[in-house]
């Protein structure tokens, strides 16, 4: 995703451009139950960056950070 694209997202992070030769990730996982990955990740203290939303490229995503900062997405295919 181009940096712009994602700090309009991630909005609480420091932008993308100012990790520039920073190693930096992000996982997308597509899951089942987003709900469930949603709890399971509050419930073992990840940092919740963005809640569970219908983005328009036509899944549902919530995002976090891990203990490093990097960034974990969990999506659910809209249907």
């Amino acid at each position: 995703m181009p940096n712009h694209g994602i700090q309009k997202i991630l909005n609480t992070m420091p932008h993308p451009m100012l990790g520039t030769g920073i190693p930096r990730c992000e996982v997308y996982l597509e899951v089942n139950d987003i709900a469930l990955e949603f709890n399971n990740a509050l419930s073992a203290g990840a940092t919740l960056i963005s809640g569970m939303e219908a983005r328009d490229w036509g899944d549902m995503v919530c995002y976090f950070a891990d203990p490093d900062g990097h960034i974990i997405a969990f999506a659910q295919k809209i249907r």
